[in-house]
């Protein structure tokens, strides 16, 4: 029988060692920049060069309050099923927070005085040590799970398509530390039998997950009070409309309560800064990339006859129709015979030169000059053709509610690896996930994640 008193602390025991070690390095290091390295031609030390141990003491202060707001951030947790950006954007705040607090103790304090050119040093220092380290700790852990250390006991009740999905992703993803143990349809329990909490108990298992179908919450309700008094997590994997009406919110009027539902997708501050983003970062990447946009133009031309540009039409924020621009991957009048059709794996119509367009997602660089019209954002829900739209909206529930914010030329479902052929109802949850939850952070995110996509994804063709 699994050993169900499985110790947990082992990995968030060295994370917290290696955060602080992170951040006293990054105190040595910001004290060695200031006072010692060639930086001091470019600002002088005037008063002096304080000695090591006042910044050491500050250190120490510095160490348990910024791992305190580590861990109200929920950086110590484990199984946390996370990409290493999600770190990353948490130390930036943790950082700013922790060297607020450290700087107005030290306005207090009489006994030293600090210097301000060390207080952003520190600042900097931290956030780059604090992520290097959480870079190699993200690995590590991965790394540990695989290898079947600290893994959770995962017992999966439920029916459907997402139950079966559950499964074959912790399957296929064992670096997550989810092992299933059992996968059990809800016709198949009995709520009066106690066999359910002697398999929890014989098999070690920790997690249960609950995938059912809406008739079956009842039978949620039921099952977990069968199991009062054992000691296991319990989730719930929540219906298609549960998780895209995570917005409900109640005001009064004059005492009277009503129940919002739907809001504008963005506030007009939001609108613009997120539309002061796109023409800064689109013109930056136009200026940076103009000899490699040249250089494709001329392959794509060598490589085929027909237009350098393809332009295509597309349904933007509110359903408006505009023209997307891509460099041209397919021969000319591909869907002809076929009509419109999405594009598949090793498609004939595709170029020589479009299949290293597409591999790449260079086709979509022209795209910017949609940002910079207006027409698109640079991240967002990805823009579809009017004949799938049409179809779509038949068939997927609040699929039109995609079409609330401007699309983009990435988004949250291309770099969760739903790209190509996956199901256009997982990629609609994903999409009303990102509209529901945008900040100019969840944009940088997936920025990022869309670069390590390119670069190493396998699903772009």
């Amino acid at each position: 029988m699994p050993d169900k008193k499985r110790r947990d602390i082992t990995l968030p025991l060295i994370t917290v060692l290696a955060d602080a070690l992170a951040i006293e390095v990054s105190f040595l290091i910001a004290y060695w920049i200031r006072f010692y390295s060639p930086f001091t031609k470019l600002v002088p030390v005037t008063q002096g060069i304080p000695p090591l141990n006042a910044y050491i003491v500050g250190s120490l202060i510095a160490i348990p309050v910024w791992i305190w707001l580590m861990r109200q951030e929920g950086l110590y947790q484990q199984h946390r099923i996370i990409h290493f950006s999600d770190d990353f954007f948490a130390i930036v705040r943790i950082v700013v927070i922790g060297m607020l607090i450290i700087a107005g103790a030290a306005f207090f304090y009489r006994g030293f005085s600090y210097s301000r050119v060390v207080f952003v040093l520190i600042g900097i220092t931290s956030i780059v040590m604090l992520s290097l380290e959480r870079f190699f700790l993200f690995h590590f852990e991965q790394w540990w799970y695989r290898h079947n250390h600290d893994n959770k006991h995962v017992l999966i009740l439920g029916s459907g398509e997402n139950a079966n999905r559950l499964s074959s992703f912790f399957s296929a993803h064992p670096e997550l530390g989810y092992n299933t143990v059992a996968t059990i349809d809800a016709q198949n329990i009995s709520l009066e039998s106690q066999s359910l909490p002697e398999l929890i108990k014989s098999q070690g298992i920790d997690t249960v997950i609950f995938s059912f179908l809406e008739n079956d919450h009842k039978r949620t309700e039921a099952i977990v009070r069968q199991c009062e008094g054992l000691d296991v997590t319990m989730m719930f994997v929540p219906d298609i409309l549960d998780v895209m009406t995570t917005n409900v919110k109640i005001r009064h009027i004059d005492g009277i309560p009503l129940l919002t539902i739907k809001t504008p997708a963005l506030s007009p501050w939001n609108r613009i800064i997120k539309r002061t983003f796109d023409i800064i970062f689109a013109s930056i990447i136009l200026i940076l990339f103009s000899p490699l946009f040249l250089f494709l133009m001329i392959l794509v031309k060598i490589d085929s006859r027909g237009p350098i540009f393809y332009l295509q039409e597309r349904i933007g924020m509110d359903g408006e129709i505009f023209h997307v621009i891509k460099f041209r991957s397919m021969k000319v009048d591909a869907e002809k015979q076929s009509g419109p059709v999405w594009a598949k794996k090793d498609d004939p119509r595709t170029t020589r030169v479009g299949k290293f367009l597409r591999r790449f997602s260079l086709d979509e660089l022209p795209q910017l000059i949609n940002v910079l019209k207006g027409d698109m954002s640079i991240v967002g829900p990805r823009p579809e053709r009017p004949y799938f739209v049409e179809q779509f909206k038949k068939e997927i529930p609040k699929y039109l509610d995609r079409h609330r914010v401007k699309t983009g030329m990435t988004g949250w479902a291309q770099v969760n690896g739903l790209r190509g052929n996956a199901p256009i109802a997982q990629r609609t949850q994903y999409d009303l996930f990102y509209i529901e939850n945008w900040s100019l952070a969840f944009d940088i995110k997936i920025i990022l994640k869309t670069i390590y996509a390119v670069l190493f994804g396998k699903d772009a063709y």
